[in-house]
């Protein structure tokens, strides 16, 4: 309690000293703030606290702040969720002599500190500009999961148990035929008779075998009662030393499935069966997907729960003896490594690469990690912008019900953010490359509203103010795609309005939705007035010159995509977004080399028409038959 006994000392000396009658009631109210935190820490033991409450308290006594300090030092602690800041955040005020603010930060804290963990887990951060998209507990969970599938299961009990044992069956009734082994010809069964010889030993070696037979069903599933080997089987039940209790009939089945297995695989010992049986073992000697996926999950306990993998490699080596003796020397699968690379930190660029990041959907959930690393590089002292960053990006993949700057802490946080152009422009520059990469990586996807809200945010913490469009309508997004693409290929092939009545008296929010009603289906042409936010974001972010240079690729590959669709519906939002890349762009490189399935024959007719000058009527039509592509 060294600690807090020499804040309250301190306290004590400035309500004496002060001349100012209001500093002295300051003084005297944060005295009684912090003998309540004495009283409070008297009756916390001296052993680690059990309950969330005694822990809390705990850690604004000596130790415990000793723990937080080293915890900011070296950076080894997660924030799962927002408020596991709050603690680091009252350390870290404490360690730069901010007594005041510390303590007004634990007083709002007190309340809750029997509901909530205001500490971290303590493991190593992430560092640098990389993102994950699962944390390597996620990943390890779901890898443990793995079990191997039943149809799988039962072909390696066969050829492991099964078949051995049939085998053996087989070559103690091929070893009372007399004569020829029975075998096919045309159908028919040829060969001498099983039950006609009895060798001395053979009463001896079928006692073996049901023995053996009798502790394989113990421990696995028996065959089918209809099959070859339940026949044998029971045929040899009924032959302790002949065959006197069977019938003419159950030694014509006897003969017939002999005849069955000897033409298909070979007579037991044969070269030919003994090469099917090697083969097989080979097989099932394979370890399963599930053993492959366990070791994997072991290999990822040596990373921090919360936390991501560094790289593959480390996870992707053969597996050794010591881990899973019978898949010693296997490779782990590739489909297997890629579940693990959900957990892999790196660019967002690299994650999309590798197919980690496979939609629109997925980016928005990183983009808050980025947005993150970003916002801490508003704050000067590095210990405590690694704390702004983690919270908030904790705070965005778990919303709650306030505003993140009314969390407590991070409003105690708040006096030492840089507020600077810098700080803005990073920002930018960050929405910029989070575009960039959306766009690149799902040229033939509209930008989801998940991915379409962390642009929003991100456009905030850029100063921008954006009229970026979700399911709604905002006629300012449509007043901007108006001017950016004013006489481009789009603007010709939707008929895009010159302008817009920029007075608010001639304009009302029901006039955009009344204007999208009669060019048809509402919502749709909502999305084609407005470009879906592409025309603002290129606007907005300066993207001009990026997209002159990417768009013929982008331009192919959402034409590619949606000429691959089986209906119009389907491909109408990459069509339109394939034609807002063509108006950046020569059109002719990639309309030249424009397939024309049959179903698309008048939508690429139409496309062609107007790329040449010519326009659709008010049908939507041109006159060599090409039509005008919508979804409705």
């Amino acid at each position: 309690m060294g600690y807090a006994t020499d804040r309250l000392h301190r306290a004590l000396e400035r309500a004496l000293a002060a001349e100012d009658p209001a500093a002295r009631r300051q003084a005297a109210v944060r005295v009684d703030a912090w003998r309540g935190v004495l009283d409070e820490l008297a009756r916390v033991p001296a052993d680690e606290p059990r309950d969330r409450e005694r822990s809390n308290l705990w850690y604004l006594g000596d130790e415990g702040l000793a723990e937080l300090g080293q915890a900011l030092r070296t950076g080894c602690y997660r924030i799962d969720v927002p408020e596991q800041a709050a603690m680091l955040v009252v350390a870290w005020l404490l360690e730069h002599d901010h007594h005041a603010a510390a303590l007004d930060l634990v007083a709002a804290l007190r309340p809750l500190m029997h509901r909530l963990r205001f500490t971290p887990s303590y493991s190593p951060a992430p560092s640098g500009a990389v993102v994950r998209r699962n944390t390597v507990g996620d990943v390890r969970a779901q890898l443990r999961q793995a079990t191997v599938r039943r149809p799988i299961a039962a072909m390696r009990e066969t050829l492991q148990v099964w078949n051995p044992l049939y085998d053996q069956l087989v070559a103690l009734w091929c070893d009372t035929v007399d004569g020829d082994l029975p075998h096919l010809v045309d159908g028919v069964v040829g060969g001498g008779w099983p039950c006609r010889v009895w060798p001395d030993d053979w009463a001896e070696r079928r006692r073996r075998w049901q023995d053996d037979y009798k502790l394989a069903t113990e421990l696995h599933q028996p065959r089918p009662w209809k099959s070859n080997f339940t026949r044998l089987r029971v045929a040899l039940d009924l032959c302790p030393d002949d065959s006197s209790a069977l019938d003419g009939r159950a030694v014509g089945w006897i003969r017939r499935a002999l005849a069955n297995t000897i033409s298909a695989h070979g007579t037991p010992g044969s070269a030919e069966r003994e090469a099917l049986r090697q083969r097989q073992r080979e097989v099932a000697a394979q370890p399963a997907y599930a053993t492959l996926a366990h070791v994997l999950s072991a290999r990822l306990d040596a990373f921090p729960r919360e936390g991501g993998l560094p790289a593959l490699e480390p996870v992707a080596g053969l597996v050794d003896c010591t881990e899973a003796p019978a898949a010693a020397g296997a490779a782990i699968p590739e489909h297997l490594l890629a579940k693990a690379a959900r957990a892999l930190e790196a660019p967002i660029g690299e994650l999309v690469a590798r197919g980690v990041i496979g939609s629109g959907e997925v980016l928005a959930e990183v983009v808050p990690q980025l947005a993150a690393q970003l916002l801490a590089a508003n704050i000067a002292d590095p210990a405590l912008a690694m704390v702004y960053a983690q919270t908030c990006a904790a705070f965005r993949r778990r919303p709650q019900l306030v505003r993140f700057g009314e969390l407590p802490w991070v409003d105690a946080v708040a006096p030492y953010r840089d507020r600077s152009e810098q700080a803005r422009r990073a920002a930018g520059q960050a929405f910029r490359e989070a575009t960039t990469v959306a766009l690149e990586a799902f040229p033939q996807s509209v930008l989801p509203n998940a991915l379409v809200r962390e642009f929003e945010a991100l456009a905030a913490r850029a100063g921008l103010d954006l009229p970026l469009v979700q399911n709604g309508q905002c006629r300012e997004a449509a007043v901007v795609a108006s001017r950016v693409l004013a006489g481009s290929l789009y603007a010709r092939y939707y008929d895009l309005p010159d302008g817009w009545p920029t007075s608010r008296i001639h304009w009302r929010r029901d006039d955009f939705a009344a204007v999208c009603r009669a060019r048809g289906a509402a919502l749709e042409q909502s999305q084609i007035l407005t470009t879906h936010n592409l025309a603002v974001l290129v606007d907005a972010l300066d993207l001009t010159d990026w997209l002159r240079e990417a768009a013929p690729d982008l331009a192919d590959r959402a034409f590619a995509w949606a000429l691959r669709q089986p209906a119009w519906r389907d491909a109408a939002a990459a069509w339109r977004q394939g034609i807002f890349y063509l108006s950046y762009c020569d059109p002719d490189r990639t309309l030249r080399g424009l397939p024309r399935p049959a179903h698309f024959e008048p939508a690429v007719t139409g496309l062609l028409d107007v790329a040449a000058g010519r326009r659709f009527d008010r049908d939507g039509r041109t006159p060599n038959g090409g039509r005008r592509l919508l979804g409705a």
